[in-house]
């Protein structure tokens, strides 16, 4: 099942959250059950599960206060999922996210900006297309599939 926002980032006034800190830690998908012959049995449970980040932001003055009156207004102090660009290995796109609680910051950074940190999760795991295991030939070369598909048939 798929989860929807209609609440996006306000990223005309925000940057995306720096790379530095950024690691995605994903819940496991897995049961195990120890057997008594030492052993264990281990099966999936689940398909879609969510990943856990730490990210942080860095803004002036004008940012940090779009930022605090959106998280406070917009997402509801944190409670709302809500779209942001974020860069993974299958590239920088729009995740569905939300706080896991209240940001950390403002702490002064450099004497003219502002530091904030939080933890979010994203509503799943950030993966190619289901089946796309099986293929390995063409998720390694994609980039030269795009260009050239790019190049052979451009827009009309």
């Amino acid at each position: 099942m798929a989860m929807n926002s209609n609440i996006f980032y306000p990223t005309k006034y925000l940057p995306c959250p720096l790379k530095d800190g950024f690691g995605l830690k994903p819940v496991s998908p897995l049961r195990r059950t120890n057997l008594t012959s030492g052993r264990a049995r281990q099966r999936r449970v689940f398909t879609s599960t969510p990943s856990a980040t730490d990210i942080q932001w860095i803004f002036d003055d004008k940012q940090a206060q779009v930022f605090e009156a959106w998280f406070r207004d917009v997402i509801k102090d944190g409670a709302l999922w809500f779209n942001m660009p974020l860069l993974t290995p299958i590239g920088k796109k729009n995740y569905l996210c939300r706080f896991t609680d209240i940001y950390e910051g403002p702490t002064p950074e450099g004497g003219l900006y502002w530091r904030f940190s939080a933890n979010i999760e994203l509503w799943e795991r950030p993966l190619p297309p289901v089946d796309w295991g099986n293929y390995p030939e063409l998720l390694i070369g994609s980039d030269i599939i795009d260009i050239a598909v790019n190049r052979e048939w451009p827009k009309a």
